[in-house]
């Protein structure tokens, strides 16, 4: 997973959280709705479901890019 981690770069992950895990834009965020629909437990539907991993990804992507970077592998 680090190998994985560690390939993919920062910029492009940053890019692709700004386009896709943004869009679209106006009212609010796909992932804003869907994390306030998770928050109240209205999230059941499954293209629900389905947007909040799509455009959740990259910024879980980012989060863990930004962790693991920064944290040394255990026997290294």
């Amino acid at each position: 997973m680090r190998d994985l981690l560690a390939r993919l770069p920062l910029h492009l992950l940053l890019i692709v959280c700004l386009t896709l895990g943004l869009a679209p834009f106006l009212p609010e965020p796909h992932v804003w709705e869907k994390l306030k629909l998770l928050a109240a437990g209205q999230l059941v539907r499954p293209i629900d479901i389905f947007d909040l991993l799509l455009h959740g990804t990259p910024w879980v992507l980012l989060t863990l890019k930004t962790t693991l970077g920064r944290t040394p592998a255990v026997g290294d």
